[in-house]
Formats: C-alpha cells, sequence, structure tokens
C-alpha cells in the first residue's frame, strides 16, 4: 500500500514535469564541435570517476531535455561534482541546446553490459516500485525523464544511494529510493544495465 501511495504522488509529479518542459531545440552539428571537452571523459569506454570510483555516465542516445536540465543543475550547483560544475558553468543557454541535441542524435545500440546484480529480482523490484510509469519498462522511457537502459550498473547505483541518502535532490525520486535496500538498488541497477537496447559511448559519427 505504502508503495503505491508513493507511486500515485509520482505519477502526479510526473505530470507537473512533463507539463512544463520545453523540448530543446539546437544544432547538432555545433553540439558535435563543443562536445570536444565532454568527450576528454564521456567519448571513452569503461572510463570512471576518480573517487569516489564508478564509471562516468553513457549520454549517447540520452534525451536532449534531460542533458540539458542536467547541465544546467551542474551550472546552479544544485548537482555537485567538482569538474562538472566547472565545465557547465561556462556554457550558454544555445551551448546547452546544441550539446544536448548532438547527444539525443545517436541511436540506441544493442551493447551487453556486464552486470553484477540479480537482474531477474531487479526487473520484479521495478515493477513494483513503478518505475515504468517514468522510465519504460526496458529503461526507454520518453523525455523529459532519463533513460536509463544500457547504463553502467555501478553509476545508476551510485545514483540511486545519492537520492536515498539526499544527496541528490528530486523529490519523486528521494521518496522511492528511500524505500529501497542496498541489494534492491544493485538488483535494479543490474536490469536497467543489461538492456540490450539503449545508451552507449558518444563516438565520432
Amino acid at each position: 500500500m505504502k508503495n503505491k501511495i508513493v507511486w500515485g504522488l509520482a505519477v502526479a509529479g510526473l505530470a507537473g514535469m512533463v507539463g512544463g518542459a520545453t523540448a530543446a531545440e539546437g544544432d547538432r552539428l555545433s553540439g558535435k564541435a563543443k562536445f570536444y571537452t565532454c568527450a576528454g571523459c564521456h567519448g571513452i569506454e569503461g572510463y570512471s570517476n576518480t573517487y569516489p570510483t564508478y564509471h562516468v555516465p553513457k549520454l549517447a542516445g540520452q534525451h536532449a531535455d534531460y542533458v540539458v536540465s542536467s547541465l544546467k543543475a551542474y551550472a546552479t550547483g544544485a548537482r555537485v561534482h567538482g569538474s562538472m560544475e566547472g565545465n557547465a558553468v561556462t556554457l550558454s543557454d544555445k551551448d546547452l541546446q546544441d550539446i544536448g541535441a548532438y547527444v539525443a542524435g545517436f541511436r540506441a545500440l544493442n551493447v551487453r553490459n556486464a552486470v553484477t546484480g540479480n537482474v531477474a529480482n531487479g526487473k520484479k523490484k521495478a515493477e513494483t516500485s513503478g518505475c515504468s510509469g517514468c522510465h519504460g519498462e526496458d529503461g526507454n522511457g520518453a523525455s523529459p525523464n532519463p533513460r536509463l537502459a544500457g547504463q553502467y550498473e555501478n553509476y545508476l547505483m551510485k545514483v540511486l544511494e545519492d537520492y536515498k541518502t539526499g544527496a541528490r535532490k528530486n523529490a519523486i525520486m528521494n521518496g522511492l529510493a528511500g524505500m529501497l535496500s542496498k541489494e534492491d538498488i544493485h538488483d535494479l541497477a543490474a536490469y536497467y544495465a543489461s538492456q540490450a537496447r539503449g545508451l552507449s559511448i558518444v563516438q565520432d559519427d
């Protein structure tokens, strides 16, 4: 019952998010040039953050609106990461839109990630927690929410852990993640990371 109540609130919150979202209409060719600095981390397969250690997220195929909103959050300090804050604060709104358009223009690829969590349990937890309402059954949900399919397992774990502790702020995600055990987080991350059709590394196209 508790999950159903929280999920009802999540759906209501999502409706507000979608209603207030605006499409990022950037220039993909300009975005490719502006992504040059980003490629030093996000364009390398398996590249990891130094401390704490987790894979730098895959961005190819991510929704443009989500990329823009994430960069704005880094620029304002709403999301905390030293190098991301430093880079994001230098970008204009047009830069953000162009970069969003560039990464969103990549098609989903069939890539298999190695995972250590229990995929079957993660799928069940995703169903009972209502994750598909925002992120789609396989993690390929619609904008403005992020695509999760094919993302690195340990990055997804870090994100959920940060929502659980409140280090990362979002009322819906803080509530849902707060009810997850460490095992739940590991298995959910494994489930979404194991999806074959999903995000990939940004490569020259």
